[in-house]
């Protein structure tokens, strides 16, 4: 018989929010000073917002106590905005003052250090970003992207020196990219450093133990998993996780880094919480190496860390403050993830779970729900609301399986992604037990694909959207009208009558298959 839940467990808490405009504030200046030369103009703003807060403090003083607040809160956003400002002007016109924009339309000898693994583009192509080191005998710096035909960059090592030919283009994209560089020749390699070398020790290792021990399919899908490594997935296993809303499963993101810190922190309570944060931290900075720093997983890191060192400091960090620091870190650190989707899905994503899904939890327990259904339902269908827009501006299609799916395969992600990084840090040392692992793996991977070739085969899984931000509002608004709405019942049996309806059309397009 499930118990009534007490008022402890009904009672909402509250959210820390003060950091919430300082970090919206660094953002959107900072995205709007990279897509627009607008970065000065932003910094005066500021100036003149820094100006009116001053006068709103003048005014509390002599009386008015709603201007005090006032008045903070918009020196505060002012301060940010010239900050920010400043900094991304001077970004931006370091981009386009860049010394290589003098060689664009030509071919040169060019040196870059790769900082993402090569993925394939389309026939023999590929691609992958990089840090310029030399353009022909001078050095030079800034950020890269590499297209290729020649085999020679398929494998190539992140942190290796390359040295190539390439024919210099202007950057088609807003994000501080100084040049694109297309590939005319093989390329000459350096040695890597012993860092990169060994990231890259442990992901081959892990993918040839996993073809050992594995079916095929279920080989390649492992090291995506848990490693972001997606280089040898079929094309009709990524079609199936995209039209199921299963494709964020291979971007290894803020799951994988609390799913392994709280492994790590679970195993190692014996030596004390000092040490087996210490040890978390450890594992968090191996875990990001192996993996690369990609938008979601640097976003994962910084709020980890954050997290780390306030258990350490003895201090309660919730997470929407760390959240906030964790954008103001990375808009300092890397400010052109501003503009990267990898990065926007990760963020609002984030924010879904630990602001709205813990409400949709509490009153669905408070409608005798078991709680750890509603946990589950409530993570899976906020994931989906506020990830659905994003995903359809950036695909032209929205997955009307995605929460359904999502939820059906969140029971073994966890399994999943601490056998595959225990397996990982094995795989070098002890190869057996790694293999060990990597099989018990096996049924929870049969699983998930299995919930994502079914859901992929349901003919109405997902439906065309207008692409860009016209799509993006047309989904975020209809998913707004249906959470508004979601309260009256007439709304809620009308949703159930059209599902039931949708299931058996699909179920009967699938029998007659």
């Amino acid at each position: 018989m499930t118990s009534l839940p007490g008022p402890d467990t009904l009672t909402p808490e509250r959210v820390d929010v003060r950091l919430v405009p300082a970090a919206l504030t660094s953002w959107i200046v900072t995205a709007a000073g990279i897509v627009w030369p607008v970065g000065r103009v932003i910094a005066a703003l500021g100036v003149i917002l820094g100006a009116v807060s001053a006068a709103l403090l003048w005014w509390a003083g002599r009386g008015a106590t709603w201007a005090r607040a006032v008045g903070v809160a918009t020196i505060a956003a002012g301060a940010v905005g010239v900050g920010f400002g400043i900094a991304i002007t001077l970004r931006t016109e370091a981009v386009r003052h860049h010394p290589i924009t003098a060689a664009f339309g030509t071919t040169a000898q060019v040196t870059v250090t790769p900082t993402e693994s090569a993925l394939a583009v389309g026939g023999s192509r590929m691609m992958f970003r990089a840090k310029l080191q030399r353009l022909g005998p001078h050095e030079i710096s800034g950020r890269v992207v590499v297209f290729a035909r020649t085999p020679g960059f398929a494998d190539i090592i992140v942190g290796q020196p390359v040295h190539f030919t390439a024919r210099i283009s202007r950057p088609t994209r807003h994000d501080l990219t100084v040049a694109v560089l297309n590939a005319t020749g093989e390329p000459t390699r350096s040695q890597a450093g012993p860092v990169p070398r060994a990231a890259h020790t442990v992901r081959d290792r892990f993918a040839s133990a996993a073809r050992e021990v594995l079916p095929p399919q279920q080989a390649a899908i492992l090291p995506a998993l848990v490693l972001g490594d997606t280089s040898a997935i079929p094309a009709m296993t990524n079609h199936d996780f995209r039209v199921a809303g299963l494709t964020h499963l291979t971007a290894v993101s803020g799951a994988n880094v609390t799913i392994v810190c709280g492994a790590v922190l679970f195993s190692a309570r014996l030596v004390g919480p000092r040490t087996a944060v210490g040890l978390a931290a450890v594992a968090l900075v191996a875990f990001v190496i192996v993996v690369q720093p990609t938008a979601s997983v640097l976003r994962a890191a910084v709020m980890g860390a954050i997290a780390l060192l306030g258990m350490l400091s003895a201090r309660r960090r919730p997470a929407v403050p760390a959240l906030s620091a964790t954008v103001l870190v990375v808009m300092v650190g890397a400010p052109h993830l501003a503009v990267d989707a990898g990065f926007a899905l990760s963020v609002v994503a984030t924010a879904a779970l630990v602001v709205i899904a813990p409400v949709w939890s509490r009153r669905m327990v408070a409608r005798g729900w078991p709680k750890p259904l509603a946990d589950a339902l409530g993570i899976a269908w906020a994931a989906q609301v506020v990830t659905a827009p994003l995903v359809a501006g950036i695909s032209g299609r929205v997955s009307l399986v995605g929460a359904a799916a999502n939820l059906a395969v969140a029971v073994v992600i966890a399994p999943i992604t601490v056998l595959g990084s225990a397996a990982a840090a094995l795989c070098v040392i002890w190869p057996v037990g790694a293999s060990v692992l990597i099989r018990f793996t096996g049924p929870e991977l049969w699983w998930v694909l299995s919930i994502a070739h079914w859901s992929a085969s349901i003919p109405t899984a997902s439906i065309p959207v207008p692409a860009g931000l016209v799509g993006v509002l047309v989904v975020g608004g209809g998913a707004v009208v249906i959470v508004v709405l979601w309260r009256w019942a007439w709304f809620r049996a009308a949703i159930a009558i059209g599902v039931v309806c949708l299931l058996s059309w699909s179920l009967s397009g699938l029998l007659t298959k």
